[in-house]
This record gives C-alpha cells, structure tokens and sequence, in this order.
C-alpha cells in the first residue's frame, strides 16, 4: 500500500489534487482540512496516503496529518460508511470536533454535513464511541511536513464549485457564501468562513 507522496503540488481543485512524484501524477481526493494547510501550486508537499480499492478503480485519499487519515480510516469501519461520507465528515468538522460530538452524542449536530441523514449520524456516533481513546492517541501524532502558506485567490467561484462538490446544493452554497462576498482572502479560507458559519446559524 502506499503509505505517503511526496512531490511537487501541480493541481488544486478541493477536493481533487495532484502531486507530480518524480514525474508521475498522482490523483489524489482530500478533505477540506488538508487543503486549509496545502502550500503554493508548484511547491513541495508531503501527504500521508490511503488506498482504496473497487472493482472498477483505485482510489488514492491524501492527509496532512496522521490524525486525519487515523480518523478516516477508523470511520472506514463503521457500517455503511464509505470514503465519501468519512471524506465530508472530514471536510465538515476537524478531527477534535468530531471527537467532542461523538462524547456528547450529538447527532444533530452531525447531520448537518452532507451525506449524513439521522439514522447514519446515530449509527457513526454508536460505533465510533468505543474509538474514542484511539482517535485521541492518534491526535498526538505529529502533523505531516510540508504545509506551507496558502496560494492567494480572490475567486469566490472556486469556493462554490468546491462546496458543491462535497454535496451541498447550489441554492444553499450561494446562501453560504454571500455574507463573505468581496472579502478576499484564499478560496480555501472563503470555504471555511463558509463551513464554520453553516454551523453556527444552525
């Protein structure tokens, strides 16, 4: 299995990227908690790896720290949880987050990342209960090297295109997204303005 790429950064779109590793690109899927961290297009980057394997591809998710891919891979177990759940878990809420809404059960709070109706966050927060004290410890794992200063954007359309992507409806990414027009800022930044408000007026 893969474990980590190291390479230079050539494409940034949330959630897809591409790490070019000696001349190779290599297509990667990562949460919006790596990208917040990802360096300038053409730099350095060093991300920690899982593969998944279907029938009909190979899928490659990329981390920027140990306890990411750690809380990834532990909601890879639970029932009917699949890389695109745990990817959006991952991108709605940080490894912390997480931890404290699966202590305090908190369903509600859950179902408001895509993907994740009422019946799916009682049965994350179930079975994730008992994964509590490895999460933690993987929470003391030190962060990947390589994160760097953000590449400067002002285009809002990049942020709309990435919400959408992760699963939120056009209507709702606009909403999102207006009480941030014209501040400027990186589109990485513009998405967890964005994230961060979802959660706070619901």
């Amino acid at each position: 299995m893969i474990g980590f790429l190291r390479g230079k950064l050539v494409v940034k779109a949330p959630p897809h990227l591409t790490v070019d590793v000696g001349g190779v690109g290599y297509d990667v899927e990562a949460p919006m908690s790596t990208f917040y961290t990802l360096p300038a297009l053409g730099s350095e980057v060093r991300l920690l790896t899982h593969l998944v394997v279907r029938e009909d591809a190979h899928i490659l998710y990329g981390f920027g720290t140990q306890d990411e891919r750690a809380l990834f891979r532990n909601l890879l177990k639970v029932s009917q949880i699949g890389p695109k759940i745990a990817l959006a878990i991952l991108s709605g809420t940080s490894v912390e987050g997480f931890a404290t809404l699966v202590k305090l059960q908190d369903a509600a709070t859950l179902t408001k990342i895509p993907g994740v109706g009422r019946k799916k966050a009682e049965l994350i927060l179930l079975e994730m209960k008992d994964r509590i004290d490895a999460l933690e410890q993987a929470r003391q794992g030190l962060n990947v090297a390589g994160a760097g200063p953000m590449t400067p954007s002002s285009t809002e359309g990049e942020a709309w295109t990435a919400l959408v992507a992760l699963g939120y409806k056009p209507a709702e990414v606009t909403a999102m997204l207006k009480p941030f027009a014209g501040q400027g800022g990186t589109t990485e930044d513009l998405i967890r303005k964005a994230l961060q408000g979802t959660v706070r007026t619901q």
